[in-house]
């Protein structure tokens, strides 16, 4: 239970052994049903314990317990043949909408729309779910276990070529989350959810500090919404829900946010308390979709169509916390129109500036946190200054890595210096990581927000990337200068 990461890769060694399962992403797919249906009987387990009416939404002889957990159960073609033609055929089509469980049924439907058993060999399809059955989701203490699972599986959709996802590491969710505060009864929307991180870091956060009676606990499970687009994440997230008990997740979507309806549709029912998100960046949306937009605001780029439209949900006094690369931050185009609309709709109050390797693996970009509310619109312009603050690496670390991930902890100073919005942030001094910038020195800059921290010198940049790429510049000035040299001695040799 330890080492989740060797458990899943001794999973995917044995599928690699499988003529059925062809590359990672199948293997992936292969996973996640599978991990479903664990999660779902252990989150069973705990339902039949607290409630003496439940009843499963799922015949008897396909539930995990019965058919999976005896590690001497069916195996070969026997299991074969009970996962293609008992199993599958069940859950895609047969179960039933109605009744006590019909919501819970739907949702194992979903599930398994875009779900296929491609591993050929029963016997070692045992062998997997024998590994499988090695995680106790059921412990308290393995909740966020799924995270790293998760993140396991990121990597090695990177490695068969399909990047562009990110994982967002829990202590960057957490402390979002804390900043933004949301109370019990705000809606908390993810538009681009993924697997779901920020949504449990919201749930975690409720359950803490609101949730003291059942009343409360049905409001949260109400107030929890998430989108996502691509088939894999979403039944991730589905999963995830279920382990931190959103027993019934039909708030999260597989759709495309940008693409469901234009965006002049929105309306007043539509907007949320809070928005939490990473939204893809450096990605393109398919042609058509930035027609949902208008027209100053129309671009292909994700994360940009993402800001505007989460510039449109957010209610009067809604708070988003928005994670954002540097690109947001200094380009211009829509991008200029963005922060201009963000700066007089909303109070755009702080950027947490994040140091390199946060996202490490996945990618070196540097990113930001965006905080802001949004205004009601007789405070326009609502934006007076944004204060800054460049969250420093821990004492003795230069950078993040897989081993050394950024934690929760760390962000205990900028907690500490954050203050309150109510009174305008009047707590707020300015210290070596933070400083404030007016509206008119932003608009002055053609509302470029890529500040640097003015209490700091030019820094030694130790970023392997960057200290690489400095090189390669240098041995291309070297080599033009050895090109100009043999030029000038060929001339002079010749004559």
């Amino acid at each position: 239970m330890s080492n989740i990461s060797g458990i899943i890769k001794a999973i995917q060694d044995i599928m690699r052994k499988d003529v059925g399962v062809d590359g990672d992403a199948q293997r992936i797919g292969q996973l996640v049903w599978m991990l479903f249906l664990k999660i779902y009987d252990d989150r069973e387990a705990e339902l039949e314990l607290l409630e003496d009416d439940y009843v499963s939404p799922l015949p008897e002889p396909l539930r995990w317990r019965n058919w999976a957990a005896n590690p001497e159960g069916m195996t070969g073609d026997e299991l074969s043949d009970f996962v293609n033609l008992q199993l599958f055929p069940t859950l895609k089509e047969k179960l039933s909408p109605r009744g006590h469980s019909g919501q819970r049924a739907l949702v194992v439907r979903s599930m398994f729309e875009d779900a296929y058993n491609y591993m050929k060999s029963g016997t070692l399809m045992r062998q997997v779910i024998n590994k499988i059955n090695e995680i106790d989701f059921n412990a308290a203490a393995h909740r966020h276990t799924f995270g790293s699972i998760y993140e396991k599986i990121l990597k090695d959709l990177q490695s068969a070529g399909n990047a562009g996802e990110f994982y967002t590491p829990r202590a960057v969710t957490q402390f979002i989350v804390n900043r933004v505060a949301p109370k019990l009864d705000d809606i908390v929307l993810d538009p681009a959810c993924g697997t779901g991180g920020f949504l449990t870091a919201a749930i975690d956060y409720k359950r803490h500090h609101h949730v003291v009676s059942p009343k409360d606990e049905e409001t949260l499970q109400r107030t929890i919404r998430g989108v996502e687009k691509k088939a894999l994440p979403h039944m991730l997230c589905t999963t995830n829900m279920i382990l931190h008990g959103i027993d019934i997740p039909t708030n999260i979507e597989h759709d495309n946010t940008l693409s469901r309806r234009p965006y002049r549709d929105y309306g007043d029912s539509d907007k949320v308390q809070v928005i939490v998100t990473n939204p893809p960046f450096g990605g393109m949306e398919e042609d058509g979709v930035e027609n949902n937009f208008p027209a100053h605001f129309r671009t292909r780029e994700t994360a940009d169509l993402f800001m505007a439209l989460i510039l449109k949900l957010l209610c009067d006094h809604g708070r988003a916390g928005v994670v954002l690369p540097d690109g947001f931050l200094f380009g211009e185009g829509t991008k200029t129109r963005l922060k201009e609309a963000l700066l007089h709709a909303c109070h755009l109050h702080t950027i947490v500036r994040l140091p390199n390797g946060v996202f490490s693996p996945y990618t070196g970009i540097k990113t930001n946190i965006l905080f802001f509310t949004k205004q009601p619109e007789h405070a326009h312009p609502a934006t007076q200054r944004v204060w800054f603050y460049e969250h420093p690496y821990p004492a003795g670390v230069t950078s993040y890595n897989k081993t050394n991930p950024i934690r929760f902890e760390e962000f205990q100073a900028e907690m500490d210096w954050w203050g309150d919005e109510a009174d305008g942030f009047a707590a707020r001094t300015e210290t070596e990581y933070a400083w404030q910038v007016s509206r008119d020195e932003i608009i002055a800059r053609n509302y470029n927000l890529d500040i640097k921290n003015p209490h700091v010198g030019e820094q030694a940049n130790h970023d392997p990337a960057a200290l690489l790429a400095d090189y390669a510049r240098q041995q291309a000035e070297i080599q033009r200068l050895r090109d100009q040299l043999k030029g000038i001695l060929s001339a002079a040799l010749s004559s």
